[in-house]
């Protein structure tokens, strides 16, 4: 699943945000039971490891002028949940930026 979400701030602005703000991540998914381990493999991406509703979830964040990509790799046994996901991170995602 991919969702890009608009910004209108530098990539060192959305990175500060995103580095100050990654214990929040969390909250995206939804159900609230998520464990995330954040990691930055270069300035602009941020990999997510999600543990929630006893499954493993994949996810990269990737910083670009004017837009932030997330990508999730949801496991099969997960799909039913991508419309929720979708949106919690179309609308908090838009927060965690703001």
């Amino acid at each position: 699943m991919r969702v890009a979400i608009p910004h209108s701030h530098s990539k060192d602005e959305v990175r500060q945000r995103l580095k100050a703000r990654s214990g929040d991540i969390a909250g995206l998914i939804p159900g609230g039971m998520a464990e995330v381990t954040v990691s930055w493999p270069d300035e602009d991406t941020m990999t997510l490891a999600i543990g929630a509703m006893g499954q493993a979830i994949d996810a990269r964040v990737e910083l670009g002028e004017g837009e932030v990509v997330f990508t999730l790799d949801l496991p099969p046994a997960l799909s039913f949940v991508e419309p929720m996901v979708r949106g919690a991170l179309e609308q908090k995602g838009r927060k965690l930026l703001a």
